[in-house]
Order: C-alpha cells, then sequence, then structure tokens
C-alpha cells in the first residue's frame, strides 16, 4: 500500500541565500530498496522567506536529486555558472536516459522503450492477484507487469493502472461467457446489439440508437459528434463527383438550385480519400471489403445538415452509381453506411490516434529532452503531459500490435490502419492544429448549431489567455523569444521528430516573436487536452449502436441500385465476434478515468511566483464560466452536446 509522509528538518544555522539543494535517499541496513515518489521541499528561512523546490519524480533506489528554487527562468535569467551549469546537466541527463525512436516510417517518433509483449495464454480467476488479464479467445494482450519497461515517471499512478486494466479483465470475462466472443456470425436482429452494454447506456447513447436511420441525425454528427473535424464547405463540385442539379434537386427545396446554393455557401463536403486503395484483410476467415467514400451535405433553412449525395468511390464510373436520399430504404441506408464504415478510420486513425495521442506525446518527449525543470514554458506545460507516454504505449500494444486490436477486428488490419495515420499525417498543417484558423479554413465559422466550434472556440482562447498572461510575464519582448536557445530546441525538435521536417506542413523552425510563441504553446495545450477529449469522451456514446460506427464490412461496395435488402444490410456489418472486440476496447478507453486532473486544475507547484499564481486563478474561474455556459445551453437540446466542457477535459491526454 501507497504510504504518504511529510518529513521536517530542523537546521540550527541560517544557511543563507538558498539556490540549489540536494536530496539523498541511501541504503540503510534494514530498509527495503523501495523507489520513493518526491513531490517538493520547503525551506523556512530564519528571515521568514519560504523556499520552495519542486521535485514531482521518483528516486527508483539510492541516488540524489538536484533540485533548484521554483522561480521561473530562462537562460538569459541565470547569471551564476553553477546555475547555467545546473540547466545544462539537467537536459544532458534527460537527453541520454529518454531517445526518441521509429515507430512506424512516416509517423511522429516516440519515446524508446520495450514494447509490451503479450502475456503467457492463460487463464485464472480474475479476481486473485496473480491474474494477467488474458481470456481465451480473446485479444486482451496486457499484462499489468510490462509496465516495469516505463521510466517510474512516465508511469501511471498505482490506483489508475490497477483501475484500467482490472475493469477491462471482468468485462472481457463476461463476454466470453456469454458466448459473444465466440460467434462469427451476422447478427440476427438489430435490436440484439443493444444488449451489449446493457447498464451503459446515457441520453446520448439513446438517442443514437433510436435515431440513427434519420438523415438529420447522419448530418449532425459532422457537426457534433465525435469526429467533427472533417467537414468543409463546398464552392464547387469536384469533378471526381458528378453530381448533377437534377440529382439533387428535390432535396434543396423550392426556389433553388445547386449551383444557388454552393454561391450561397450551404453545400458542404466530406472527402474521404485519405482511405483510397487501402487494401483489406480477412477477419475470421472472411475477407473483409473497404471504400473511400465522399459525400455531399445541403444545410436548409430548417437549420438541419442533410445528406444529399453519396458515391462510394474516389473514381466515378457505371458501376459507381451516386446514391440519393429517394433511393430504396435499404440501398440508401447501406450507402450511408458505408459512410459511417470511412468515418470510423477517419476518427481513429486520424482524429484520435494522430491529431492527439502520437503528436502529443511527440510534444511531451520534446519538452522532456529539451526544457529544464526551471523553464517557464517547462511549468506551464509539463501538466498538459502527465501519463501520455503510458497511455500510448497502452494503445500501441491495443492498436498497432501483432495480434492487437487492429488485426482482429479492424478490416485493414495493422497496416492498413498505420497506412491511414501515415497519409493523415503527410496532410497534417500547423494551421489545421490551430483551431480558430481551422475552422475559417474549412468555411465553417459562421456554420448555426455548430455546438463543437463554440465550446472549442471558447476554450481555446481561455487557453489564448492563460498562456498570454504567462508569456509576457517571463518573456518581456520578442528578443527574448528569438534569444532563448532552450525554446528553440524544442521547436525544432518538434519539427524534426514529430513533423519529420515537412516543410509543407507549415510548422516552425523557430519562433521569433511573442504573439508566435503564445500561439504556438496555445497550440500544445489544447492539442494535449481539448482536442483530445473532443473526439476521446463520446466514443462509446456514439459507437455502442455499432451500425453507427462499423469497424469493418463483410460485403463490397454496391456497384447498382435496387438490390439491398436487410438481410444483405445485416450481411454486411461486423460480426457478432468483431463487434465485441471493438466495442470492449472503447468502453474501456471512455470509461471515467480514475486519478484524473481536470482542465485548470493544477495540484503540482511549479509556480511559486504571484503573478502566474493569479494567472492560474483566472484560467479556472473562465474555465467555470465557459462550464457554466455549456450547461445552460444544453437545457435546451434535444441531444445535449457536452464532450467540451472543462470539467469533462482532462488536462493531459491519460486515457
Amino acid at each position: 500500500m501507497d504510504k504518504v509522509d511529510d518529513y521536517t528538518v530542523q537546521c540550527q544555522q541560517d544557511l543563507g541565500e538558498l539556490i540549489i539543494i540536494r536530496l539523498h535517499k541511501e541504503p540503510h541496513s534494514f530498509l527495503p530498496k523501495d523507489p520513493w515518489y518526491c513531490n517538493y521541499v520547503q525551506i523556512c528561512a530564519p528571515n521568514c522567506r519560504v523556499y520552495h523546490f519542486p521535485a514531482y519524480q521518483w528516486m527508483d533506489g539510492y541516488e540524489t536529486l538536484s533540485l533548484r528554487e521554483a522561480t521561473g527562468k530562462t537562460t538569459a535569467d541565470d547569471t551564476l555558472p553553477i546555475l547555467l551549469e545546473h540547466r545544462q546537466e539537467e537536459i544532458r541527463a534527460k537527453k541520454d536516459f529518454y531517445h526518441w525512436r521509429v515507430f512506424v516510417p512516416g509517423l511522429p517518433n516516440y519515446v524508446d522503450i520495450p514494447s509490451y509483449h503479450p502475456p503467457p495464454r492463460r487463464c485464472r480467476n480474475p479476481n486473485r492477484p496473480e491474474w494477467n488479464g488474458y481470456i481465451p479467445g480473446f485479444p486482451i494482450l496486457i499484462n499489468i507487469k510490462a509496465t516495469r519497461f516505463l521510466n517510474l515517471n512516465l508511469r501511471f499512478s498505482f490506483v489508475k493502472t490497477a483501475s484500467f486494466f482490472y475493469r477491462l479483465g471482468p468485462m472481457a470475462l463476461a463476454f466470453k461467457l456469454r458466448g459473444l466472443v465466440d460467434r462469427k456470425r451476422s447478427w440476427k436482429r438489430l435490436k440484439d446489439i443493444k444488449n451489449i452494454f446493457p447498464a451503459t447506456k446515457t441520453v446520448v447513447s439513446e438517442y443514437v440508437a433510436e435515431h440513427w436511420t434519420e438523415d438529420s441525425f447522419f448530418g449532425y454528427q459532422y457537426l457534433n459528434g465525435i469526429n467533427p473535424g472533417l467537414i468543409r464547405r463546398c464552392m464547387q463540385i469536384p469533378d471526381k463527383f458528378p453530381v448533377t442539379d437534377e440529382m439533387v434537386a428535390p432535396f434543396l427545396g423550392e426556389g433553388t438550385c445547386l449551383q444557388a446554393e454552393l454561391e450561397k455557401g450551404n453545400i458542404y463536403l466530406a472527402d474521404y480519400r485519405i482511405l483510397d486503395g487501402i487494401p483489406t484483410v480477412e477477419l475470421n476467415g472472411q475477407k473483409q471489403h473497404h471504400c473511400a467514400p465522399i459525400c455531399l451535405l445541403h444545410f436548409g433553412p430548417d437549420g438541419n445538415m442533410m445528406p444529399i449525395a453519396i458515391q462510394l468511390s474516389q473514381t466515378p464510373g457505371p458501376d459507381c452509381p451516386i446514391f440519393l436520399p429517394n433511393d430504396s430504404e435499404w440501398d440508401w441506408l447501406l450507402a450511408k453506411t458505408w459512410v459511417r464504415y470511412a468515418e470510423f478510420y477517419s476518427h481513429e486513425a486520424v482524429a484520435h490516434l494522430l491529431e492527439s495521442h502520437l503528436i502529443g506525446e511527440a510534444f511531451c518527449l520534446a519538452l522532456l529532452r529539451n526544457l529544464p525543470m526551471c523553464h517557464p514554458l517547462y511549468k506551464l506545460l509539463i501538466p498538459h503531459t502527465r501519463y501520455n507516454v503510458q497511455i500510448n504505449s497502452i494503445g500501441r500494444a491495443l492498436l498497432l500490435n501483432k495480434g492487437g486490436l487492429s488485426a482482429r477486428a479492424m478490416s485493414l488490419g495493422l497496416e492498413g490502419f498505420a497506412q491511414v495515420m501515415v497519409r493523415g499525417l503527410s496532410e497534417l498543417t500547423y494551421k489545421s492544429l490551430c483551431i480558430p484558423n481551422d475552422f475559417v479554413e474549412r468555411g465553417v465559422q459562421d456554420l448555426p448549431g455548430y455546438y463543437f466550434r463554440d465550446d472549442s472556440l471558447a476554450v481555446w482562447y481561455a487557453m489564448e489567455r492563460y498562456v498570454t498572461e504567462i508569456i509576457t510575464y517571463y518573456y518581456p519582448n520578442d528578443a527574448a523569444v528569438e534569444g532563448d536557445p532552450e525554446l528553440q530546441c524544442w521547436v525544432q525538435e518538434i519539427f524534426k521528430e514529430c513533423l519529420l521536417e515537412r516543410e509543407s506542413s507549415g510548422f516552425p523552425t523557430c519562433l521569433r516573436t511573442v504573439p508566435e510563441l503564445i500561439e504556438y504553446v496555445t497550440m500544445v495545450m489544447y492539442t494535449c487536452s481539448a482536442r483530445h477529449a473532443a473526439v476521446n469522451t463520446g466514443q462509446l456514446e456514439y459507437t455502442s449502436w455499432m451500425p453507427n460506427f462499423p469497424s469493418s464490412m463483410r460485403n463490397p461496395p454496391m456497384q447498382s441500385k435496387g438490390l439491398t435488402t436487410l438481410q444483405t444490410f445485416m450481411d454486411t456489418l461486423p460480426d457478432v465476434k468483431t463487434t465485441c472486440i471493438v466495442l470492449l476496447v472503447l468502453w474501456t478507453l471512455c470509461r471515467e478515468p480514475d486519478d484524473r486532473r481536470p482542465l485548470g486544475h493544477f495540484p503540482d507547484i511549479h509556480f511559486v511566483e504571484e503573478a502566474p499564481r493569479r494567472s492560474m486563478e483566472a484560467f479556472r474561474q473562465n474555465l467555470n464560466q465557459i462550464s457554466h455556459n455549456i450547461r445552460q445551453r444544453n437545457k435546451c437540446l434535444n441531444l445535449p452536446y457536452y464532450y467540451l466542457d472543462p470539467v469533462l477535459i482532462e488536462n493531459s491526454i491519460s486515457i
């Protein structure tokens, strides 16, 4: 059991001005070599001045920690040689310890640690301590002991580790006992899918199950679902999508036409070209199928975003019809389901795993390697890196490891899933990660009913104000920014190891002005917190009704109209086993995390100066107001949107 103690040590003499202290953990004859976690050291001088020395790190074995006083300082602020030497030695030690490693060529590099390995294939009572999380026939491939590979300072707390693994095991066992993971056949009835998680219903999940066939809800998900960053305004129909006015006129309303609606800015496009040409794998002995659809949507005067045309290929032709809302019921529903299938990969591979988890990990590692603890940017951003490396290590084992989820429950398999992410990184830009610019670039800055946009901008601007106050306190002018070598090394390393030196990304290789630094730091903070919350928190609510978010399709895309029936629809959806594997993992990742720290809650004392601490309190107050505004708005909505309520956003990507 963990034990927390405070130790008071008295000293009878005046030590003078304190600059650095050293904390020793020495061997003792009868004490075990257990790791200790030190929060901080406080020293009260005879003149009543309190010196604060933050540590917030483990002492593993017998070692010495050298700690600086907590005042935030850049290199230019340090004039004493001993302080300059201390910060240089800290960076040198961290670079010797934390190394970059190629994950998949074309993806952001990550921290070099041994990989997780599957546990021995045995099954024991999950209520006994030695149970290793494995259920025969089920792809739960993480041994809790594998966390030993991670440096202690990167691991989950014991509480978070235990809760993560031991809530996964009993649910997996329940699936096994109900026989769900042994069924490789189609679902007999759609309503049976609702029984997978009978006790985890929410207002949103029930709404999804009831309204998933409706065109208005299909369009709503582009605005306020779990992948709300894809849709963009369409000013001209692309040549590869030969939609005509005659096709869609019945769905635009009276007195208008397609060209008029284009000019008014009421036509929107969801293009899944990033999925084109990626091969599929077999699941449970059956070949899977794939497509890269294009969907045209119309925002009508009633405030609904409605699909008006779907093409299931990037290449038009006689065997690739354009499906319309007035086609047969099952043709149109299956066409929309193919789009939702494409949404699964656009969301899971790009918006979720790449643009939050992997990029966030690269931001974290670059921070650890280039900024000492006394640096103001380290103090500002370190709360937003908590547990990121560990959850990503688990994610690599679950999603991108041989025998993991990609290989067992996704039609694209391991290589195809990674290929989608590689393509995603090749198109990622700096401006797309800066939320205000992204909305303008996609032409959705004034789209009504876009609650994701409204809430994300509110959180972004609250962060920006907070960051501005901190940055301008420590960087009085542009010269201070350009002249900070540690800051510049951090930015350069992100460009090199995360963006792989791709100049077309628009990521800066250096920062020269205070406004540039404010935008950059706000982008990092938002990516490592709110961006992840927007695409992660609602996963189970929108996916527990599997037809709304299928991970595989067992029949090829329709090449003609009028042939789809209820039976062919059911035979196209994922089988029972595949459904259960995907939903179990998403259930685990969406559970309320233990040991959580909501956005703006900073229990670790890194800043000690009055100005930044006032800014932290003002930030919390701004977030409280945003939360209040969101909850008041949601009272008037049939379907509430709360994924960016600050009380539900974690400081970091920790689940």
